[in-house]
């Protein structure tokens, strides 16, 4: 069975650390650009002070960045997370959102970054908004990118 847009996210919405934590992906884009995911706080989501628990909004934005990179780029190529940094602003409450968006042109510069096996680090941000569009926190990913050696050598 082929992965669809619909189908990662449904699938991802359904995965017990997402289901269990509040995290709900909304969509993937078709083209595989972007993604919104949201986070509904409630009495398993919440800290001692009844806000949205950092570690759950750090797992709401753990995967995405790396996924919509690896979605571009195909299989020639390994994509990992590597790194994350959350910097929070004000307590979250309610239901909560990040979008994140990879260009076409950006993975295209990835892809070529990456040509003949270099490893590329890549930096990406989002915000975490809640439903007044208030910024809760900033969030930067660190996306690890190379050419697998496969497809290097079969050049070479």
């Amino acid at each position: 069975m082929r992965v669809t847009p619909r189908r990662l996210a449904v699938g991802m919405s359904l995965w017990f650390p997402n289901l269990f934590s509040g995290i709900r992906v909304k969509e993937f884009s078709a083209d595989w650009t972007s993604a919104r995911v949201e986070l509904h706080v409630n009495p398993v989501t919440r800290n001692f002070v009844g806000t949205a628990f950092g570690g759950s909004l750090s797992a709401m934005t753990d995967p995405y960045f790396f996924m919509l990179v690896m979605h571009q780029l195909g299989r020639d190529y390994v994509v990992w997370d590597t790194r994350g940094e959350i910097e929070f602003l004000t307590p979250g409450r309610g239901v909560l959102t990040a979008d994140f968006e990879v260009s076409r042109e950006k993975a295209e510069e990835l892809r070529e970054r990456a040509r003949g096996g270099a490893k590329v680090l890549e930096w990406f941000e989002t915000e975490i908004t809640d439903r007044s569009g208030t910024v809760v926190a900033r969030v930067r990913r660190e996306v690890y990118v190379r050419e697998k050696r496969r497809v290097t050598q079969a050049r070479g």
